[in-house]
Order: C-alpha cells, then sequence, then structure tokens
C-alpha cells in the first residue's frame, strides 16, 4: 500500500525538512544508485554536468568519466537513454570535450547521455602489453555503470579525435554490434601504414612510457598491431555507420606542427576509406584540402557527422 505524505513530526526544523528535499531532488537527478553508492564518487559541475570516478579491474585504479545528462533525466525516472560515448585525443583528457566544444549547449533538450571517459595521457584506449586495459574500461565497466546507475539503454555511439578516432573506429570494428555509429576525426586509422608506427611510438614516448609498453615491437609484434588496427579489422565494422574525416595538412601560417601531423596521417585515412569501399562497407567520409589536427577543425566535423550519429542514436537531428 502507498505510503500517505505525512507531516513533519515536532521538533524537525523547516531548515532539516528543506534540506532533505535537496537531498531527495539531486538523487532524483544524478541515479538514487550514484548518490548512494560510496565506491562511485559523484562531482556535480553543473545542472546537467557531473564527474564519476570509476573503480576499475582493468586498469588497477578508479578512472574518471565526465557525464553529461538529458535535461529530463530528474523528471522521467521510468525512461532510458541512448548513450553518445566521446574519446579525447593523445596529451589531453576526459575534460576536452567539454573544454573545448559546445557539447553541453548542443546536446540540451535531446534524449540522449553524453560519457566521456579517460583513455590515459596518451589518448589510446587500448589493451596494454602488460598495462592498463583501457578497451574493457570504456566498453564494459564503464556502460555497465551507466546502466544500472544513470538508466542508459543499449543503444550507444561513439566519436574521438585523433587517438580518440582510432578508439572509435578499433572499439567498433573489434567489437561488431558494440555500437550502432562511429566516428573519427582526424584519427589513426592505420597503424601499421608506412611512418604511422614511429607516430605511435612518439605518442607514448611523449609521455615518458617505452614504446614496446603498447603493442610491443611493430615489426616482432606484427600480429599484435595487426589486431588492434582499425584497417585490418575493418569487416567489423558492417552494419555500423561510420563517419570518417581527415584533412590534407598542407603548411600554413602560424604553429606549422598541426598541418604536419594532419598530413602525416592523410595516408592511411585514405587507405582505411579504400578497404572500407573494397569491402562494399558504407561509410560517409569528407576529406578535405588543409586543415590541422586541432579543435578548430575537429569541432566542425563534430558538427557535419551529428545527422550520421543522431540517427544511429534514435534522437532528432
Amino acid at each position: 500500500m502507498p505510503h500517505l505524505p505525512q507531516q513533519p513530526a515536532a521538533g524537525v526544523s523547516r531548515r532539516t525538512v528543506a534540506r532533505a528535499t535537496a537531498a531527495a531532488s539531486l538523487a532524483a537527478l544524478f541515479g538514487a544508485a550514484a548518490a548512494t553508492a560510496p565506491a562511485r564518487a559523484a562531482t556535480r559541475l553543473g545542472p546537467r554536468t557531473l564527474d564519476v570516478s570509476v573503480p576499475s579491474a582493468a586498469l588497477g585504479r578508479s578512472a574518471p568519466v565526465r557525464l553529461i545528462l538529458p535535461s529530463d533525466f530528474g523528471t522521467r525516472p521510468e525512461k532510458r537513454y541512448p548513450v553518445l560515448y566521446l574519446l579525447h585525443g593523445a596529451h589531453d583528457d576526459y575534460t576536452s570535450w567539454t573544454r573545448e566544444t559546445d557539447i553541453e549547449a548542443f546536446t540540451a533538450g535531446r534524449d540522449l547521455i553524453v560519457a566521456m571517459p579517460d583513455a590515459g595521457p596518451t589518448g589510446i584506449p587500448s589493451v596494454w602489453r602488460g598495462g592498463p586495459d583501457y578497451e574493457t574500461f570504456q566498453l564494459k565497466e564503464v556502460p555497465a555503470l551507466l546502466a544500472r546507475d544513470y538508466r542508459a539503454s543499449g543503444v550507444r555511439a561513439v566519436a574521438g579525435v585523433s587517438t580518440g578516432g582510432y578508439g572509435a573506429m578499433a572499439h567498433a570494428a573489434r567489437h561488431p554490434g558494440a555500437f550502432t555509429a562511429a566516428a573519427s576525426y582526424s584519427g589513426i586509422l592505420d597503424t601499421t601504414a608506412p611512418g604511422v608506427p614511429a607516430i605511435m611510438d612518439a605518442i607514448v614516448a611523449r609521455e615518458g612510457l617505452p614504446a614496446a609498453s603498447l603493442w610491443g615491437n611493430p615489426v616482432f609484434n606484427l600480429l599484435t598491431w595487426r589486431d588492434f588496427n582499425p584497417r585490418a579489422r575493418a569487416t567489423g565494422l558492417r552494419g555500423t555507420a561510420l563517419y570518417v574525416s581527415q584533412g590534407s595538412g598542407v603548411g600554413g601560417g602560424g604553429d606549422p606542427l598541426p598541418g604536419i601531423l594532419e598530413s602525416a596521417l592523410w595516408p592511411s585515412a585514405q587507405g582505411f576509406a579504400r578497404t572500407l569501399a573494397l569491402m562494399g562497407v558504407p561509410a560517409t567520409t569528407h576529406f578535405y584540402g588543409g586543415g590541422g589536427h586541432d579543435w578548430a577543425h575537429w569541432k566542425p566535423e563534430f558538427t557535419a557527422s551529428w545527422p550520421v550519429l543522431a540517427r544511429a542514436l534514435g534522437v532528432p537531428e
């Protein structure tokens, strides 16, 4: 039998009642389980945005994920939501999408959860050789948290920049059916293409880590490199809506490094797209002249890819 509302007991102040009401409202907004589970600390950053610390067996530590909840999350307790995963690039972190874009405002009023999980300092969300397993963290542990505590449905799409673009395509290719759509903006899409292993090694070395700590030596451990290569695993992308963008990165004024990085990845992106075409795997591609390996070019590419992502998530464009 449902409990009837009661008047506050004598001796209970209005301030105490107000505090209890506020706590209940916060629990409703962020999910009762998240509010009560001590192992998953959540820090509220705004009306819809919060950081959650996720205990991870795959990483051997707790790692953060930034969430943007739907606008009606607190008023629709029966509703479950699709999830858009946004992956960060190298030498950045899980805060990059909210720092560099208007993703919070962009998703206001749209019925989806945005999840931005940590991928470590290199931004390479893979299974490291004898080290952390960011693939399991992002594909199993974070989704389990979202389903349990934030009413996430099983519908997921993933997008990323640079090494996050690699992660988006590698995750979707290595785990067919895990995502309804995958988008890469200047991603590393053929890890064994000429010159690309050196780029991967340089990303790892910049963080003070041994190059072989990722997948081993690219020659002696070629099978491992191929196993984690989106182009080599492209057959797994069949049935997933795809968006791939890449600039040619010719030199321009100012800092030449973004253009150099972009041009270095141009051949591997082209090769990836050719492989998809030969296999008959549909993809929306945007290869453009110029451009740099930076947010100034990734932000409009995300906007251009949104119809692909939205349709796959089942939300309005």
